[in-house]
């Protein structure tokens, strides 16, 4: 991934004992990415839309459970490559990268995004890593 922002380039990975046809399907349709698209208990995600072609949109509001404060992910789509990988540009410009990589039963998830400035990188690779183990438990338990 070409970094844009010049900004530190974050990677998260996870393996999911899931066969990729699953695994896709879970992160991209927006009845899943509701399930599972929160760093924490204390947050959600009421609504998503997915548009997975090159120039779709997705949107995932991510909300406090208690109402006090939200916002949209949202971004376009740069890329997609059926059960193998998806770029994508967030509103702020940051570029993200999502590859998919099948092993029988398994798939090993490898998530690269560009930081933004505003909180410390570890903060972000451990809040975006929560969202992605979010992602492997509902997937495993569905």
């Amino acid at each position: 991934m070409e970094n844009t922002t010049n900004n530190p380039v974050i990677t998260i990975e996870t393996t999911v004992n899931a066969p990729v046809e699953k695994a896709w399907t879970y992160w991209n349709e927006p009845t899943h990415i509701t399930q599972w698209c929160a760093a924490s208990d204390e947050w959600h995600a009421p609504r998503a839309t997915n548009d997975l072609t090159p120039g779709g949109k997705l949107n995932t509001r991510m909300e406090a459970k208690d109402g006090s404060m939200g916002f949209d992910f949202e971004g376009t789509y740069t890329d997609v490559k059926h059960h193998e990988f998806i770029a994508y540009v967030l509103a702020d410009n940051r570029k993200v990268a999502v590859q998919f990589f099948p092993s029988g039963t398994t798939t090993r998830i490898v998530e690269t995004f560009e930081a933004e400035s505003m909180n410390p990188v570890e903060m972000q690779k451990a809040g975006w890593q929560a969202i992605l183990d979010n992602f492997k438990a509902y997937t495993e338990a569905n």
